[in-house]
């Protein structure tokens, strides 16, 4: 009878380490122009492509939260120099969002891509089966 707390103990663990070894894809929606809300973006991206090496994240931004990757205006460039050096980050920014407001791509941190439209690609990305954080304050 002693080895059975053994045995459903082992078992718990082993869950416990596949289930973190499980590769995920998560799209992340980001709006806001509040750079509180770029480093909490950066921070979640940075610990789950740390505990997931093997998942993809994407970092979508379209409205007021561009700056994120401008390299004239980032509050996080440090941040986002060093995620982009990770082949399963990608940073994405919506092309009507830089018409609107007037940005040049050269503007922007080497690397980032651009996309016709943000929220069309965070829907698209959705039916792929990819996950979806909102990130805002």
């Amino acid at each position: 009878m002693k080895i059975y707390p053994l045995i459903c103990l082992a078992c718990m663990l082993s869950l416990h380490v596949f289930s973190q070894q499980s590769p995920v894809k998560i799209v992340f929606d980001v709006t806001s122009a509040d750079p509180m809300v770029h480093e909490a973006t950066l921070r979640h991206v940075t610990e789950m492509s740390k505990s997931y090496p093997d998942s993809k994240f994407q970092v979508v931004m379209y409205g007021g939260s561009v700056d994120l990757v401008n390299a004239e205006k980032s509050t996080v460039s440090n941040e986002v120099k060093a995620l982009a050096s990770n082949k399963n980050v990608a940073f994405v920014v919506c092309e009507q969002t830089l018409k609107r407001k007037n940005i040049p791509v050269s503007q922007l941190f080497p690397g980032v891509i651009l996309v016709p439209d943000g929220i069309l690609e965070i829907v698209q990305k959705q039916q792929q089966g990819w996950g979806y954080i909102k990130e805002g304050n």
